[in-house]
């Protein structure tokens, strides 16, 4: 799946956290924002309430059940910058792009 799949993927599955931006940013490959104030995921690298960085190789071990977010984060292969309950909420909202 490439980036901008993966973008048209979660804005078809609502995947964002109402009233919340929050920014994946995969560094060379670029960002996607999760803006649950305008409703929609975009490909914009702007500001963000939470700012979650991940390798695009884990992105695709998390989305593919190969690696637990939880454990990116503690080997720090995931990074989050801002309000860290939005990442924690962020869980939930994956979950639908398994569906």
């Amino acid at each position: 799946m490439t980036k901008s799949e993966l973008a048209a993927k979660m804005g078809e599955a609502q995947a964002w956290l109402p009233g919340k931006k929050v920014k994946l940013d995969f560094g060379a490959e670029g960002a996607v924002m999760l803006d649950g104030v305008g409703n929609a995921v975009t490909e914009d690298n702007g500001d963000a309430d939470t700012t979650i960085k991940v390798a695009w190789s884990d992105w695709q071990d998390m989305t593919e059940g190969k690696l637990d977010g939880m454990t990116a984060f503690m080997q720090g292969k995931l990074q989050v910058e801002g309000d860290m309950s939005n990442a924690m909420q962020l869980q939930g909202v994956l979950a639908k792009l398994k569906g």
